[in-house]
């Protein structure tokens, strides 16, 4: 079994060697780094390289978004995902736009910890229901003055994949509705992230919620995004 490399990045100690313990339980998840600061978390990401990053948003020489924002140009096949208690509006819509593959909530369970990095490790993305209904409501005001046009307009298909992914299916899931491989539902995907000017699903899917051209599952399908 292929172990999913993980750098964890947390200043407060008990928390950080906490989280570490829980994610050491799991024999497919193996923490190769930790950091007390976000500088230190970009130090390990760009020298190691792990599968997903662990982020705290507040942490002392760099945060959390800054540290997304950096990692994506110095280690783009990291994925990130943010624990953290905060749930302020900017922290939300910066990591969402910075390009952060998930948001949970310190007050998840070990359970959907791991099942979060699972599913962002497997290129979905994972969204805290509460979250989701915030980043649904402030995408919305942000992008109230946008209007339907794009250069390049969605194909058919490409509306069928977002419907899809707002119901909060993943890839697999979608090709198997729509008669097709995982692939190439994240094909269209990329085509989609290019014309909608977004880095991830949940972004394309808030987007879209945004323009009405889809309806957010958040109550049913919340936690789950790309």
């Amino acid at each position: 079994m292929e172990q999913i490399r993980i750098v964890l990045a947390e200043d407060q100690t008990i928390l950080r060697e906490g989280t570490r313990h829980i994610l050491l339980e799991y024999s497919d998840i193996d923490v190769v780094g930790e950091a007390a600061d976000g500088q230190q978390a970009l130090e390990l990401i760009e020298r190691l390289h792990p599968d997903v990053a662990i982020l705290d948003i507040r942490m002392p020489k760099m945060g959390g978004v800054e540290v997304v924002r950096r990692m994506h140009e110095s280690a783009p096949n990291t994925r990130a995902l943010i624990l953290t208690s905060y749930d302020d509006d900017e922290y939300v819509l910066g990591l969402m736009e910075a390009g952060a593959s998930g948001y949970l909530l310190k007050t998840c369970q070990a359970e959907e910890l791991v099942e979060a990095v699972r599913t962002v490790n497997s290129g979905e993305s994972v969204l805290h229901p509460a979250i989701a209904a915030k980043v649904a409501r402030l995408w919305r005001r942000r992008q109230v003055s946008v209007g339907d046009d794009l250069k390049e307009p969605l194909t058919s298909r490409e509306r069928e994949v977002l419907e899809l992914a707002a119901k909060g299916l993943r890839s697999k899931e979608i090709g198997e509705k729509l008669g097709v491989s995982a692939r190439t539902v994240n094909g269209h995907l990329q085509s989609i992230y290019v014309k909608l000017g977004v880095s991830s699903r949940f972004a394309a899917v808030m987007c879209a919620a945004s323009r009405h051209w889809v309806t957010l599952n958040i109550e049913d399908h919340g936690q789950h995004g790309n």
